[in-house]
């Protein structure tokens, strides 16, 4: 098959996916519609509350897809995807649906707001079928457009061993399927470059050979795909300016403005604030599963590096047995209680983050607050670690929703630099959103290897007692 054919398919496939989208998420306008409009008498005529109700939904059905992306095949994250999908097609009901009620108030309908009558029933109904279109439309496009969209030939180059950029790939399926691994001071590269769709430049290749591959790959017209350099997310957001006739690159480095953290904080002492009010229950009730099961403290208390290399202590719920230290969980860790299993797993041990949210160490939204340990070891075999700490420690963020646990620090930095230097509050409100489909990826808190000692830091007592 010749590349231009391939190229077809996928275009072909691009488009499939889209149609399967838009489908999609008219058969969930339509299913919303139909049977909101069986107690709303006023939508079912040409009115201004359907015209409202409609343009809602839509608008919301847009931002919700700007938010969680539209539809595509990654089996890694099958389960995120579809748990993201189908709570954008939640928040969209749920904005419309109040919005609707709000417009039923009036002299020729009803006398006051009522969220939960009658409307209510039909809404779940309504979410109930859409979560089956969804996930039925994801099961259809996860067996059928594998089929239909020719997947990109993909060349790695690299001089290390290629497996664990495989195992990456065959999770990861809109990035094309692996054809050939070769080194970049192989004889035969050219021929490899002129038979492949795209090319996966490794961190491992040398700067200047890096560039003149991008080059080479600029003039055959092959999407590259590269591991980054800080310095290039560090210039990913500069502004194009021009000095006379002469182009440039503005790099600024001012951080937020003074609105922008006003507005962050306020969010912060609000939400968090909110969230401890609303999960204290649930916080009552996994503070006595813990002290019934070992009789141990429940809070685990921990010095955590934030913004400008400052410490905090950072609270919450012990997982791990009395007396484990303070090292980092590793791959059926014993050490784990059996509550403790169930709280990692749902990320439920954070909940007691709200109190550093709110006493104002933390942000709702930022770089994972790492052990000092770490952190020590990290900015010695990695000095740019430290561009972490131009914004607050954050309880979710970039490296916590597509990261996992024992991701390595090379891409824990890259994913926060991605965070800090893209930084807008949009963003902020996107990656909160989109934190709920992390307790739907089951690796998210995969533990680093057992047999990785690195990360196992010396007995310390005063971490013992804290627990």
């Amino acid at each position: 098959m010749g590349r231009d054919e391939r190229q077809l398919r996928r275009m072909r496939g691009e488009a499939l996916s889209r149609l399967l989208q838009g489908l999609t998420y008219s058969g969930c306008l339509v299913i919303f519609y139909a049977l909101m409009a069986i107690p709303n008498w006023p939508l079912r005529n040409l009115s201004r509350t359907s015209a409202t109700t409609l343009v809602t939904w839509v608008a919301m059905g847009a931002a919700m897809l700007a938010v969680f992306g539209r539809m595509t095949v990654r089996r890694g994250k099958h389960q995120q995807q579809a748990a993201g999908q189908c709570m954008g097609v939640l928040i969209t009901d749920a904005v419309t649906y109040l919005q609707l009620q709000i417009m039923n108030v009036n002299p020729n309908n009803r006398t006051h707001l009522t969220l939960f009558g009658a409307d209510f029933a039909y809404l779940l109904i309504a979410a109930a079928m859409q979560m089956a279109l969804v996930l039925l439309a994801m099961s259809f496009g996860a067996r059928v457009l594998p089929k239909l969209q020719k997947p990109a030939r993909l060349l790695l180059i690299t001089e290390a061993d290629a497996d664990e950029i495989r195992q990456k790939l065959a999770k990861e399926r809109t990035f094309g399927q692996l054809n050939d691994v070769c080194s970049w001071q192989a004889a035969e590269l050219p021929a490899f470059l002129a038979q492949n769709d795209a090319v996966l430049i490794a961190s491992d290749v040398p700067d200047e050979n890096r560039m003149a591959l991008m080059k080479a790959c600029y003039a055959l017209k092959r999407t590259v795909l590269v591991s980054p350099r800080v310095q290039e997310i560090m210039l990913s957001s500069a502004n194009q300016v021009i000095l006379d006739d002469a182009p440039l690159l503005e790099m600024r480095a001012d951080g937020m403005t003074l609105g922008q953290k006003i507005i962050k904080r306020g969010a912060d002492i609000v939400l968090s604030a909110l969230a401890l009010l609303v999960l204290s229950p649930l916080m009552l009730l996994i503070a006595l599963a813990i002290r019934v099961e070992d009789g141990g403290n429940v809070i685990f208390r921990q010095k955590r590096l934030t913004a400008d290399g400052k410490t905090f202590t950072i609270c919450k719920f012990r997982t791990m047995r009395r007396g484990s230290g303070g090292a980092s969980a590793r791959d059926a860790d014993n050490r784990v209680t059996h509550v403790g299993r169930f709280l990692r797993r749902w990320r439920l041990d954070e909940l007691p983050q709200f109190w550093n949210i709110l006493r104002g160490d933390m942000s709702l939204v930022g770089p994972r607050p790492e052990m000092l340990e770490n952190i020590t070891r990290y900015k010695r075999d990695l000095p740019e670690f430290q561009f972490r700490e131009r914004m607050k420690a954050g309880l979710t963020g970039y490296a916590q929703i597509e990261g996992r646990y024992n991701t390595s620090p090379e891409d824990k930095l890259a994913l926060d630099l991605f965070y800090i230097e893209g930084f807008s509050l949009w963003t902020d409100m996107k990656l909160l959103l989109r934190t709920v489909t992390v307790f739907f990826r089951p690796d998210a808190t995969q533990g680093f290897p057992p047999e990785d000692s690195s990360f196992i830091p010396k007995h310390d007592k005063t971490q013992e007692e804290e627990q």
